[in-house]
């Protein structure tokens, strides 16, 4: 079986989207369930998924845990909170204390929307990962190609914090190039306490006319620097379903890694993401 690492779900009529804007991402104004997912998920073989949030929102956290806690398929949530807070620690365990408390796994934030560059290395933010740390929970890294250098220096700063990058950086892929990305991911897998996600690379691509060889390069990438013992598989339903099924993405990633050893598959599609965020 296999372990999907990184989706969503939201419903319109408790809370907006408000990133959902524009034409090309049109598709995605209505509601994701646990239940659209469930199908799709045992189709392709999953069995167990991780929640991970959309919105910087203190609710919504509290919401995902309920939902874990009454639905089999997922088996961990990575959840928002300031991170700058006072008393960060508390609400950490307050969350821990909630209905689905127990399947909290991680904190993520929408460090791509920082204008700062170097956001994950304030003084406030470092106290507040440390904090994350000292719960035992993983962090996860939502950013952009230039803000990898910094993702580096908190992962220096905090050896005991596991910190997951989300969709591989988010290469440029669309473009076709890969430096500086390739460098700073290197630099960033070179620290121990790092973990990459092999997901969101089919909307990174023209979600109208990639091919699987659009997306080797970057997914050779985090293979090398990585290694399938701190990769794991992602399907970034469903908002891969502006350029592919949810199947088509985990077929393509067993195209991309089919150069693996039966014991590297396991790790990637399932026994990093189970050991990483405790399933």
């Amino acid at each position: 079986m296999t372990v999907d690492a990184h989706h969503h779900v939201w419903d319109l009529s408790v809370r907006d989207q408000d990133w959902i804007t524009g034409p090309e991402l049109a598709p995605l104004r209505r509601d994701f369930t646990l239940a659209d997912l469930a199908p799709e998920a045992s189709a392709a073989g999953v069995d167990r998924t991780v929640l991970v949030q959309t919105v910087t929102v203190a609710e919504e956290t509290p919401e995902l845990l309920a939902l874990a806690e009454t639905h089999h398929l997922a088996a961990g949530v990575v959840g928002w909170t300031d991170l700058t807070r006072p008393g960060l620690a508390d609400e950490l365990a307050r969350l821990r204390e909630l209905p689905g408390g127990r399947y909290l796994k991680g904190i993520r934030h929408q460090v791509q929307s920082e204008a700062d560059p170097q956001w994950l290395l304030r003084p406030d933010v470092l106290r507040g990962l440390a904090a994350v740390a000292d719960a035992g929970l993983v962090y996860d890294l939502v950013v952009l190609p230039h803000q990898l250098p910094a993702c580096a220096g908190a992962a220096a700063a905090l050896p005991g914090l596991t910190f997951v990058l989300d969709h591989a950086g988010k290469p440029p892929v669309a473009a076709g190039t890969l430096e500086p990305w390739a460098s700073d991911v290197r630099t960033l897998a070179a620290r121990p306490n790092t973990v990459c996600k092999l997901s969101g690379l089919v909307t990174e691509a023209d979600p109208a006319s990639w091919r699987t060889d659009d997306l080797r390069p970057y997914a050779d990438v985090v293979l090398d620097a990585f290694g399938p013992g701190r990769l794991m598989f992602g399907s970034d339903w469903p908002v891969c379903t502006l350029a592919a099924a949810y199947g088509d993405v985990l077929s393509t990633a067993r195209e991309l890694t089919r150069t693996l050893d039966d014991t590297e598959r396991h790790q990637l599609f399932e026994s990093t993401a189970t050991r990483v965020y405790d399933l």
